[in-house]
């Protein structure tokens, strides 16, 4: 199946709707240690984080064709496309710890003997740990690819002019926060950074399908 300039901006736009759709019904977590609830709470995060699974494909296709129309431009896409596949292979490896292993490890801090539950619990902490690390590693990543395709954008206009302007407005808030230390520890910084990137490749995805 040839993959046309239409097809990947729909794979861009679509995978977009499907990882916000991931982080507006994820779940607090609130009841997940509760032996009278953590069934329907861990049930529903496997659920979520299922469409953040079936997004990622949809996401990379998109990030393919995106990098594809600006080499037909004269461009070397191939960097930003090689960090924005770094960045989802982070994003898979967050989804599947903070998706699938942690109701495992919630099963066990709930059904185990207390004496055994603790040991569990600091897994379950480690694992939280290490779901943090991935997600920071993709945004850092993400951000580093969309501001290389927008200088590219910019430098040649292959694509709209203002899409490469805001990307570079999108990818900045990511690495100033990385830099300025607010990554690590604000919310409200990790928030700006991901919907930052979300909204630009939205945008990507509809001047691609416009094409």
């Amino acid at each position: 199946m040839n993959l046309t300039d239409r097809a990947a901006g729909v794979a861009f736009i679509a995978g977009s709707i499907g990882v916000l759709a991931t982080l507006t019904l994820h779940p607090s977590g609130h009841g997940m240690l509760d032996s009278a609830t953590y069934e329907s709470v861990t049930r529903h995060l496997i659920e979520v984080h299922s469409i953040a699974l079936l997004s990622l494909p949809l996401w990379f296709l998109g990030a393919i064709g995106l990098s594809r129309r600006l080499d037909s431009a004269g461009h070397t896409a191939i960097v930003p496309l090689t960090f924005y596949g770094f960045g989802i292979a982070a994003m898979l490896s967050c989804i599947i710890f903070d998706g699938l292993v942690t109701p495992g490890l919630a099963r066990q801090i709930v059904e185990s003997a207390p004496e055994a539950s603790q040991g569990w619990r600091i897994a379950f902490n480690a694992n939280e740990v290490v779901v943090t690390a991935f997600m920071h590693v993709f945004q850092v990543a993400v951000s580093l690819a969309i501001i290389l395709w927008s200088i590219m954008i910019v430098r040649k206009g292959a694509l709209s002019r203002s899409l490469g302007y805001f990307g570079l407005l999108a990818g900045a808030p990511t690495l100033l926060a990385l830099f300025g230390g607010q990554l690590l520890s604000s919310h409200h910084a990790f928030a700006l950074s991901i919907f930052s990137q979300i909204a630009w490749l939205i945008a990507a995805g509809i001047v691609l399908a416009l094409q």
